[in-house]
């Protein structure tokens, strides 16, 4: 759609099913600044498929810092190439005549809506192009392994379709057809021949839930692909068939000129025709997969050496912090004086010690008793013998 209003939590409901939602594609308002729900769901996908790229890169040959060299060139180009994709296709809801710069401040104003996904491809592909000549690295083994995460993106950013309440299908009987008051002002407006007050397709939904499928269809072919360009070739086969019949049901295709040829149902049996045609080149010529220089692997090799190395130094570092203070917790508790308790303790145990000494004396050996009683005795005795002789 070529517009993007602000809805106030309208509410979006599945007769069929009995469900109903409360829907409000402004996530947050800061200073008068919406922020859409659109926008952040892209951006979310973005993130995710940037982490994701991260960590498996390695498994194919592939190094963080190329990868993210590829990265900061094809993200911004896929955004540029999916709005001048769509604007090229509504040129005439753009252009003012004889006004330039009114036709520019519209292209700009992204915030009123317009990326079309081709557009996006196209762009990111450019760039993948041109870094890999810039960096003299083979093209087909980035896009093999770049390739698969569009359809992750694809599935997360078309749920911000939801929020929006755009690009849905035809009217439909089926239980989870959709309803809402966005969609009926839509359908009175630009297709009068439908019944507005009908649920319609959620063709969003649709395509999310079959471009997940793809995702990992294609992380399986990756990893079991002999030749390059094979998952590159099934993403264009896979998600060809699928935009072909979805987009066959929607309400706001474009179309090119005044035919009624939908530009994006061309474009899918080019991708389909496309694919199937570098498969049968690939057989037929035995195309071999090309790898990484090595320059690269070694660079990141090195790298991952001088993280381990500072890691360890950092670990080493953080033990003998942690003995230091182990040590100066020693200290600082034997500088404390003795407990109260432990005082009482130890008077407790010196007067035990002298107890035992008295009784250790007491305790003596009894012969030296009985010595001394004898002595004693025969000292008596002689003193009454004396007495006696002098009376």
């Amino acid at each position: 759609m070529n517009y993007l209003v602000a809805l106030e939590k309208e509410l979006v409901y599945f007769p069929g099913l009995g469900w109903k939602f409360h829907v409000n594609n402004v996530a947050i308002e800061i200073a008068g600044i919406k922020l859409y729900w659109y926008g952040i769901l892209i951006a979310a996908a973005v993130a995710l498929c940037l982490y994701l790229g991260m960590k498996q890169c390695r498994k194919h040959g592939l190094t963080p810092d190329l990868l993210t060299d590829f990265c900061l060139l094809a993200i911004p180009l896929a955004f540029v190439g999916a709005r001048i994709y769509y604007v090229a296709c509504e040129w005439s809801s753009y252009y003012v005549k004889g006004n330039i710069k009114e036709t520019l401040s519209q292209i700009a104003n992204v915030r009123s809506g317009g990326l079309a996904i081709y557009g996006g491809i196209l762009g990111a592909g450019l760039a993948i192009i041109l870094m890999g000549k810039l960096r003299k690295v083979p093209i087909s083994t980035v896009m093999d392994f770049a390739i698969v995460y569009i359809p992750l993106g694809q599935a997360i950013g078309r749920w911000g379709n939801f929020f929006n309440q755009e690009a849905f299908g035809t009217t439909t009987d089926l239980p989870w057809g959709m309803k809402s008051t966005t969609i009926a002002r839509y359908l009175s407006i630009h297709c009068p021949h439908l019944d507005s007050s009908k649920a319609v397709h959620p063709t969003f939904f649709y395509e999310s839930v079959c471009t997940f499928i793809i995702f990992f269809a294609l992380l399986v072919i990756r990893g079991k692909s002999k030749r390059p360009w094979t998952t590159v070739s099934c993403y264009c086969i896979f998600y060809g068939i699928v935009r072909f019949f979805i987009e066959g049901l929607r309400t706001d295709s474009l179309y090119i000129g005044s035919t009624g040829l939908r530009i994006s149902q061309v474009l899918s049996l080019i991708l389909v025709v496309l694919g199937l045609l570098m498969i049968s080149l690939g057989r037929v010529f035995d195309w071999q997969k090309q790898p990484i220089p090595e320059r690269f692997i070694k660079a990141d090799e090195a790298m991952q050496r001088q993280a381990q190395r500072k890691k360890e130094q950092n670990l080493r570092r953080f033990e003998e912090d942690e003995d230091e203070e182990d040590r100066v917790e020693r200290l600082a508790k034997s500088s404390f004086k003795a407990d109260p308790d432990d005082e009482e303790d130890a008077d407790g145990e010196s007067g035990s010690e002298e107890e035992a000494g008295s009784k250790e004396e007491n305790d003596s050996d009894p012969s030296e008793n009985e010595e001394a009683e004898e002595e004693s005795d025969d000292a008596s005795d002689e003193e009454d013998s004396e007495a006696e002789e002098e009376k």
